[in-house]
């Protein structure tokens, strides 16, 4: 069964705590839930960490907690290090009932530095397939205890472009799914919808994060960095006319292949300019109106 869902990036930023510091939690949980109506929530930075205590949380607010971001380190630690360091995120995940573990390589990324996308690591072929053999048995592990590791493919990291997504799922195996982002996809040169329909049979969770052309182009014809981009505001949701990316023919895909995971809105933008009450609003709605068309829901 579908589900749709949000992320608290929207009203607080997970990397740049000054975006959205003075917005109450109560107000995200109250928003997200009794307003908006999602049906479930992420991650962020205000949850707290034990993982009863955020199950109590998610409760009184009527949301499930539907996963959480793991950086991994697989590019400068050995897979044994990487076990250790997932297993109380894992655990975190499964007394909170969630299916899957969002995760993303971070050990050289620059998606969180001011730096120029351009200034990233790009593997070799061997290197990714060196790299994509050490996340596969860290999701056979994840597999092992009832959670699918799904890959995010992210600006700024090592698995970016449409290219480096279709080579890192050519050499994984079929524990290790993909989390499909829209969003990054398209910022990342790709064509979303070609890009879904050669690995829609493997996507484990779907990011409906939309762009705004105008600014992308800005943060590359400037050198601008990943964050410089996010406070610019190049990433909104679906529905906004500022947007470029077409999420009907994604629904679409999805029905016919049968998808029954969950749809999360994730777009980070500066909440003091870009209201997330009426974005993350406006952005469930057209989700739910054209699912339905596609026969997703």
């Amino acid at each position: 069964m579908v589900r749709f869902g949000t992320n608290p990036i929207a009203w607080a930023n997970d990397d740049d705590p000054m975006l959205g510091a003075h917005i109450p939690t109560e107000r995200i949980l109250d928003e997200a839930g009794r307003q908006i109506g999602f049906d479930g929530i992420e991650n962020g930075h205000r949850w707290p960490a034990d993982p009863e205590e955020l199950r109590v949380l998610m409760e009184k607010a009527g949301l499930a907690f539907i996963s959480g971001w793991h950086s991994l380190n697989l590019l400068s630690h050995s897979v044994e290090e990487e076990k250790r360091a997932i297993q109380p995120h894992l655990d975190r995940l499964k007394h909170n009932g969630c299916k899957v573990c969002i995760v993303c390589e971070t050990s050289n990324s620059v998606q969180g530095q001011p730096k120029a996308l351009t200034e990233r690591v790009v593997l070799s072929e061997d290197e990714m397939k060196e790299f994509a053999a050490k996340v596969e048995e860290i999701a056979r592990f994840c597999n092992a205890q009832g959670i699918d590791l799904v890959y995010h493919h992210h600006m700024g990291t090592v698995v970016q472009t449409p290219d480096e997504i279709d080579a890192f799922m050519a050499a994984t195996g079929p524990a290790t799914k993909l989390l499909f982002d829209a969003g990054h996809c398209s910022f990342g040169g790709g064509d979303p919808v070609e890009v879904l329909s050669r690995h829609v049979d493997r996507v484990g969770h779907f990011h409906a994060k939309n762009v705004r052309p105008a600014i992308r182009e800005r943060v590359e014809r400037e050198g601008l960095s990943f964050m410089d981009g996010v406070r610019a505001g190049v990433f909104t949701v679906p529905g906004d006319q500022e947007g470029e990316v077409d999420f009907a023919p994604l629904l679409k895909l999805l029905a016919e292949h049968d998808y029954d995971g969950w749809i999360v809105i994730e777009a980070e933008q500066d909440p003091d300019i870009y209201n997330p009450l009426l974005y993350q609003t406006l952005g469930l709605a057209t989700l739910k109106r054209q699912a339905a068309e596609a026969g997703l829901i």
